[in-house]
């Protein structure tokens, strides 16, 4: 392990989960737990929980869970050493000398540096010869001087090593070059640059780091758009364009647009809470950056089939979050009698910026932007399509949680097919029926075959008996509730463990009882991935009694054994399996004896 254990253990005491996780999370106390509402996922009841008696916090909607340093990687997107660094500071620690995670840090930092050095580079370029054509791209796309320079936007060169020289006479590496995504090697080694005779948008989080690119071709060339690969600063789940400027807005909302031309439009006209993703749909992750700095979300995707499936997919994701949600649709222009789509861009150079302002004011909520939708399938004037129309409108007004809602947008639905109120209510409260006995189902499936709810939700891990992993996950809980249940643990060791997963926390428990430290799941934050810490800590809310404690782990413990010898005997299988399978050679498949 790269820091010492003593220097983690500190790290830990001095850093309360209660008080880290209070600083980010608003907290109410029920019980001897506090709740507030996820960081990691939309949702408006709180199911997050964080106990200061076990030291974690545990989400029951989204299943995340772990020990504070386990919250810090995920609510500040850091590496397990760049998170322990982050509360070592909160604590005023001098954090010691490290190998393998001080290398790490130093190549993060290498590429920060690399990727400011390139930014400048490329927009030095603009005031080339070597970069007339992106200048008078941007003169075209009537794109300011000041506007470019507030984005840092620049120009790569249509060479093949441009960047490369320029940033080896700065004392880059080829190393660095490839890890920062700016160079590419191909069959031979020889390297290149990846961004060439292209229009180039850094990309700047929101501490101001240079974190990758984009880049934009100026003729009709092949990827039009590229961005940087996955990288050790870069991660395009995580990032949105222009939330650098955007988080210093006045404005109560944000505009989630589709390009990055679309964000710089609306910034230089005045709309300084624009915002893009970058070549991906709207993520979680980026909807908990967002949640930093606004409640209220303004979808403005293009006006064609993809900007709508961008949009019905984001609408999705918010549904029941602490966002508001309203669709801005930009409508068609007319040219010579016809409709034509345009984009953000295009409706601001052809209309301007007060046009745009009303279009804003008037954004249609997310339910009425899907009730259009569901309208627009149909011809409204034949009577079976409006049959078929009222089918589905019911089916998304029965989804709404608002009583309120439903009552408003099923008067609306039915106003606009030309059909009575009634008869549209009693379509809804069909529909809500339906829903209702498709849910009572799903619940009845999942009681009905409780095994399955014990399984791990990662498919790698799960459990291959479920009668001795029952009772492995009860030696865990007892061990962390009560540290000196260990002593009674000498006869089991890991190995007899039928999961390989419980295995492992078992065993990394009993050797920091061997070290003589406590045993807590923080302590584990170095030894288990994301998904092994969420599994570990749901485990922890499946309830577990310290009354008769010894007696209860000597239970445990004769089940693990008795289901151990059991599998070696039947070569490592589950018992039930194992028999299975003695019956099918007996008998054959289809009880037919075999020849």
């Amino acid at each position: 392990m790269a820091f010492p254990q003593s220097f983690l253990d500190e790290v830990i005491a001095r850093n309360d989960i209660l008080d880290v996780v209070s600083s980010y999370v608003h907290l109410t106390k029920k019980g001897s737990n506090y709740f507030g509402l996820c960081p990691f996922h939309n949702e408006k009841t709180g199911s997050f929980s964080v106990s200061p008696d076990k030291q974690i916090f545990y989400c029951f909607g989204c299943k995340k869970g772990g020990g504070v340093i386990n919250f810090i990687m995920e609510e500040e997107n850091l590496t397990f050493p760049d998170a322990v660094r982050f509360l070592a500071k909160r604590a005023n620690l001098q954090v010691p000398e490290e190998t393998e995670s001080q290398e790490s840090s130093r190549l993060r930092q290498r590429v920060l540096a690399l990727n400011k050095e390139a930014a400048r580079f490329y927009y030095g370029n603009l005031q080339r010869p070597e970069g007339a054509a992106v200048a008078a791209y941007l003169e075209q796309r009537k794109i300011s001087r000041k506007i470019a320079m507030d984005f840092g936007l620049g120009a790569s060169l249509d060479q093949w090593d441009a960047l490369i020289t320029a940033m080896a006479a700065k004392g880059f590496t080829k190393a660095e070059l490839l890890a920062a995504g700016l160079a590419v090697q191909n069959n031979h080694g020889r390297l290149y640059d990846k961004f060439r005779n292209r229009l180039m948008f850094p990309v700047i989080d929101v501490r101001g780091d240079v974190v990758g690119f984009g880049g934009r071709v100026l003729d009709k060339s092949e990827p039009k758009y590229m961005n940087t690969p996955e990288t050790i600063t870069y991660s395009k789940r995580r990032i949105l364009y222009g939330i650098n400027l955007a988080k210093k807005t006045k404005r109560p909302n944000f505009i989630l647009c589709e390009g990055n031309i679309d964000v710089i439009t609306l910034h230089q006209a005045g709309f300084d809470n624009a915002v893009a993703s970058m070549g991906t749909a709207l993520t979680t992750e980026q909807t908990r950056l967002l949640s930093r700095y606004t409640k209220e979300l303004v979808l403005c995707y293009d006006n064609d089939g993809a900007g709508r499936n961008a949009t019905q997919k984001a609408i999705e994701l918010l549904n029941n979050s602490e966002f508001t949600v309203k669709v801005l649709n930009i409508p068609n222009r007319v040219v010579d009698g016809q409709p034509v789509k345009q984009d953000v861009d295009d409706f601001i150079k052809n209309r301007g910026a007060a046009a745009f302002e009303r279009l804003l004011s008037g954004s249609e909520n997310h339910v009425e932007y899907q009730l259009e939708n569901v309208s627009a399938k149909y011809d409204l004037t034949d009577d079976q399509q409006r049959v078929a129309y009222a089918e589905e409108v019911s089916a998304l007004i029965a989804g709404l949680d608002n009583a309120v809602e439903r009552e408003i947008y099923t008067g609306r639905a039915a106003e606009r097919a030309g059909i009575s109120r009634e008869a549209l209510q009693l379509e809804v409260q069909r529909a809500a029926k339906r829903r209702l006995s498709r849910e009572r189902r799903e619940r009845q499936r999942k009681e009905l075959n409780p095994a399955a709810a014990l399984q791990p939700q990662e498919r790698s891990s799960r459990y291959s008996d479920i009668h001795s992993a029952m009772a492995e996950e009860g030696v865990i809980r007892l061990l962390l509730l009560d540290n000196s249940l260990a002593s009674a643990c000498t006869s089991l060791p890991a190995e007899e463990f039928s999961s390989p997963l419980l295995g492992k926390i078992y065993g990394a428990l009993l050797s920091c009882h061997a070290d003589g430290r406590p045993m807590q799941v923080s302590t584990l934050a170095g030894i288990l991935n994301t998904e092994e810490m969420n599994h570990l800590t749901g485990i922890l809310q499946r309830p577990e009694s310290l009354v008769n404690g010894p007696q209860a782990m000597a239970d445990y413990i004769a089940v693990i054994q008795d289901s151990y010898g059991k599998r070696q005997n039947t070569g490592g299988l589950d018992p039930l399996l194992a028999a299975r399978d003695k019956f099918k050679n007996k008998k054959g498949y289809g009880g037919k004896q075999n020849a």
